[in-house]
């Protein structure tokens, strides 16, 4: 197990030297000068080339890149050019809301994957089947920010039963019931895609494991098909469900980018949104290298879990 972490790790942190090196290198080529917006249209030349030389934007790519660097490991973001206030307090208060909201979108997709696909193997009825598929491919079909919008409208505008947006008042502790409202609505926006990727996956993994020979063994000894689904196929399925639920989390926090724009949810999402439209460049390049972060902490996490649960799977990845 040691020799495969060390492998993972160091996959890890190759990937994210190479992912930073892109991020610094494509804010630079993208259009837009931040100089220009933080100066004003009426600056003069001089002007601009006083605010670049503060900015250290007149330094070489490499130094700018390597100053950066060594202000990221010592966790000194710096100041925000545009939105005001150092990057780090802007980042931690915007993480806060999209850890909770992509948490809960999460938890939502696993579990109703998990009850969706269990009960469907379990029942084997067609018609039960067939509404689960027309589920999934409406789930994965609609894009998030239309689902976000049909909420919003069924249960905010036309049936008032729950906020169409922002963050509870008091906090998310203080009032637990109140924050369940604030959170049902983007959370569910949020889970829907994650949530039929999850069921498919299982749902396949389930009849796989059904027609292995150990079940055929346990219907010759008359042990009935909910007690081996329950008690052997899910527990043989679930392993390379975790890997899936992983890779689901990374594309949920994408998807925050939208549904916090729909919802007005102050976190990451429209933080680099601000960011990008003001050209931000401390901000956008921080959010953008912890989104690749989480990333392959999530992926780093999930090869762990796996591996721990099939040793198969360090075997091969060591050899």
């Amino acid at each position: 197990m040691t020799r495969y972490l060390i492998t993972r790790v160091s996959s890890a942190l190759l990937v994210l030297l190479i992912a930073s090196i892109g991020i610094f290198a494509l804010l630079r080529v993208v259009p837009g000068d931040p100089v220009e917006i933080l100066a004003g249209p009426d600056s003069t030349p001089d002007s601009r080339a006083a605010i670049r030389a503060e900015l250290g934007l007149d330094q070489p790519f490499f130094t700018q890149y390597v100053r950066w660097l060594g202000d990221l490991v010592t966790f000194d973001l710096g100041p925000s050019y545009q939105l005001g206030g150092s990057v780090a307090d802007l980042v931690v208060a915007g993480a806060l809301n999209t850890i909770v909201l992509t948490l809960t979108a999460l938890l939502i997709a696993a579990v109703g994957a998990l009850v969706a696909s269990t009960l469907t193997v379990v029942l084997d009825k067609p018609w039960l089947n067939n509404l689960l598929a027309a589920s999934n491919t409406m789930a994965v079909a609609v894009p998030t920010f239309a689902t976000a919008l049909v909420l919003v409208l069924l249960f905010a505008v036309q049936n008032p039963m729950l906020p169409a947006g922002g963050t509870p008042p008091d906090g998310f502790i203080a009032r637990p019931d109140i924050t369940v409202q604030y959170l049902l609505l983007p959370a569910i926006a949020l889970a829907l895609p994650a949530w039929a990727a999850l069921t498919r996956f299982l749902t396949e993994s389930l009849h796989s494991q059904l027609r292995q020979p150990y079940v055929t063994t346990a219907r010759a000894l008359g042990i009935s098909r909910r007690r081996i689904v329950l008690t052997q196929a899910l527990r043989n399925a679930l392993p390379s469900s975790v890997t899936i639920l992983g890779l689901q989390f990374g594309t949920l926090l994408g998807g925050a980018i939208l549904v916090e724009a729909v919802f007005a949810w102050p976190g990451l999402g429209r933080l680099i949104e601000q960011g990008i439209a003001a050209r931000d460049y401390p901000v956008v390049q921080v959010l953008l290298l912890l989104s690749v972060v989480v990333f392959v902490l999530t992926q780093l996490t999930t090869d762990l879990i796996h591996a721990w649960l099939d040793p198969r799977v360090r075997l091969q990845g060591v050899s």
